[in-house]
């Protein structure tokens, strides 16, 4: 039997624009349509999107998946 460990990134980005709970539904459904991306959940009243990903080379792919909606990721 193999053990396989799996080690799960969260980041918690925060980011401006994101105003209304419409926007954020884009961006959440942008960021869960990353690779590796196992869990996303972007809030408008903390101005901020949670996520959970298997991979640290798809910081990027995220990054660009936020402000693809037009929204500015602060930091």
């Amino acid at each position: 039997m193999k053990l396989i460990i799996y080690t799960i990134n969260q980041k918690k980005i925060y980011v401006v624009g994101m105003f209304d709970n419409d926007t954020a539904s884009k961006v959440q459904d942008a960021v869960k349509g990353v690779a590796s991306v196992t869990n996303v959940v972007a809030n408008c009243d903390k101005s901020q999107v949670l996520v959970d990903y298997d991979d640290a080379g798809a910081e990027a792919a995220i990054n660009s998946a936020i402000t693809g909606c037009g929204v500015e990721i602060i930091g």
